[in-house]
């Protein structure tokens, strides 16, 4: 197979590429780097030193892509399917854009600065930036519930870039900061999302590491 991806089930950024993947039935091999595996580590930062999952390789064409989004739109240029991810219309084009800008920035990195939180040792707690992305994390559920009101997906009528980035910003912020009542939009929006036979088979996939996640320590 020409493509290659670098990645871990459990990695929240590469469920973006997956779900692209899965949506349009593009062939690709799964490489799942143990990053905690000295030759393994060693071995990935010479294809991208910088070292964060996902990765793409795209031998046919000699290409090594990093980041999610850009990721996607290289899939959505050069391997095109059935669910054009990034829409030929550039107004909807710029708004799926912005919305995958959204969710990854307000929502996935909020998500992510309460987990590392978890993760610091009791000494180096940083209980006031925790609190802080809660706080945006709120504000952010907000806007999605009215954006959401009548709309179908997060940029319209159609699935795009910007529904494969709200599915693991949604699903791991529900778990940290739990929707509550009062946003019903939101919620039956990520139960659409978990619905789709593309978000469906990674979650299933990623079953099996679900143990791994930090539920406690703030």
């Amino acid at each position: 197979m020409s493509l290659t991806l670098y990645y871990h089930p459990l990695a929240s950024f590469c469920w973006k590429v997956l779900i692209a993947l899965y949506e349009n039935d593009i062939p690709f091999t799964p490489q799942l780097v143990k990053l905690g595996d000295p030759s393994e580590r060693a071995a990935f930062l010479k294809l991208w030193p910088i070292g964060k999952f996902p990765l793409l390789r795209d031998q046919a064409r000699g290409q090594t892509v990093p980041e999610s989004s850009i990721i996607i739109e290289y899939l959505d240029q050069h391997y095109p399917g059935r669910t054009r991810l990034i829409p030929e219309d550039a107004e909807l084009a710029l708004q799926a854009r912005l919305r995958d800008r959204f969710y990854d920035l307000y929502v996935h990195m909020q998500t992510q600065a309460v987990i590392d939180n978890r993760l610091r040792p009791q000494d180096a707690k940083d209980r006031h930036g925790a609190r802080n992305a809660r706080t945006r994390l709120r504000t952010s559920y907000a806007i999605i519930d009215e954006q959401m009101k009548g709309s179908g997906w997060a940029a319209g009528a159609s699935f795009t870039i910007a529904d494969c980035s709200a599915l693991p910003a949604l699903f791991y912020a529900s778990e940290v900061e739990p929707f509550g009542n009062g946003l019903a939009n939101v919620s039956a929006y990520l139960e659409r999302l978990k619905a789709r036979p593309s978000v469906a088979r990674v979650l299933k996939e990623a079953e099996p590491y679900f143990h791994m996640f930090p539920r406690e320590g703030d």
